[in-house]
């Protein structure tokens, strides 16, 4: 790829760098210096320019506002063992910015200008690029839609932007998680495979409830019978049944993840067997009772792998094996681990450096 992409550049005058303190990096709280902005209109990208990071200005009769033209990805940088910075598979995350666009109609951004523009904010801001195991640098593009209009039609002109935090882990013990068999987080023929900020707003009060009762996260089942897993909230949901990695088939209703793609592609390098289908929740609560459900995570940009320590189901917790004795999950995140940080081979490529 060459890079052609024209960005105006304005570095800030005062770094807050010095005065961060990465040893207490709270998820997505700490901003790095810059920010990456560009504007959609006549049918073209245009004005790409990166500038210190800060307050913008927009009118309150915004369609996004209104009717939810908006989206958003989630990537991670990381620092290698050699002092390189590289990205994790924004390939990937560009496809499903794509399919996200499409879906809200909403502009695609072909993918050679997404990754270049992803390498140029982190190429200024490398230095917020945290060095300490299970650190990164999280980055957060976006699309909102900018037309003033208070009518129902799509947007005529948007706003891209990419905005990075330096992270620590986002989830720090394993999770206590309930599945959920009333509420719904996506129904067939919906969006539930784009990442709409509508789908998030309409989770947060079932995942309040359920934080109410003592619970890390949820396990959102389908919206017709609540028969079948889908995801967890942060993340997709995988276990370890019966000798076989299982986890939803990705459909309409469920978020194609890419670590999610990562651990299968991982599980088949090992030859573990792998199973992408219907998961049924009375083959995990049976699983978990009989004991041979040996592991069960949620794979995710965020939470990469987040084991779950104990699954609830109408009142009744199950509770599972140690996640520090559970094979498949601590071989898979060492693997992880080792490439994202260099310190392994990459032989497929995923390391995207900067």
């Amino acid at each position: 790829m060459t890079d052609t992409l024209d960005i105006k550049i304005t570095k800030t005058t005062k770094s807050r760098l010095a005065e961060t303190d990465f040893s207490k990096l709270a998820f997505g709280r700490t901003f790095s210096d810059h920010m990456l902005v560009a504007d959609y209109s006549d049918g073209e990208w245009k004005n790409f320019e990166i500038l210190p990071y800060g307050e913008i200005t927009v009118s309150p009769g915004i369609s996004a506002l209104h009717y939810g033209q908006s989206f958003f990805e989630g990537i991670k940088a990381y620092k290698h063992a050699d002092g390189k910075v590289s990205i994790f598979r924004p390939d990937k995350n560009a496809q499903r910015f794509n399919k996200s666009a499409e879906r809200l109609c909403m502009p695609t951004i072909p993918e050679d200008i997404f990754l270049q523009s992803l390498a140029a904010i982190v190429d200024i801001d490398r230095d917020w690029v945290p060095a300490a195991p299970g650190h990164s640098l999280y980055i957060r593009p976006f699309m909102f839609a900018t037309d003033q209009y208070l009518g129902v039609a799509p947007s005529q002109t948007y706003k891209y932007m990419v905005l990075l935090c330096p992270v620590g882990p986002y989830f720090t013990k394993p999770l206590r998680v309930k599945i959920e068999t009333y509420y719904t987080r996506s129904a067939a023929g919906g969006m539930g495979f784009a990442k709409s900020s509508g789908n998030y707003g309409g989770s947060m009060y079932p995942a309040k409830k359920a934080t109410e009762e003592g619970f890390d996260q949820l396990i959102w089942t389908d919206a017709k019978e609540h028969k079948y897993v889908e995801e967890m909230g942060a993340a997709n949901a995988m276990f370890v049944l019966d000798g076989k990695l299982i986890t939803p088939l990705t459909q309409d209703t469920i978020l194609d993840g890419v670590t999610r793609d990562t651990v299968i592609t991982l599980a088949h390098d090992a030859g573990f067997l792998v199973e992408e289908r219907n998961v049924a929740v009375a083959e995990i609560i049976e699983g978990a009772k009989n004991g041979k459900l040996t592991d069960a995570f949620g794979a995710g940009t965020a939470a990469t792998i987040a084991p779950v320590g104990s699954i609830s189901l109408n009142s009744e917790e199950y509770t599972l094996i140690d996640p520090k004795e559970r094979e498949f999950s601590q071989k898979v995140l060492k693997t992880l681990d080792a490439i994202r940080y260099g310190n392994g081979p990459d032989v497929h490529g995923w390391n995207y450096f900067v």
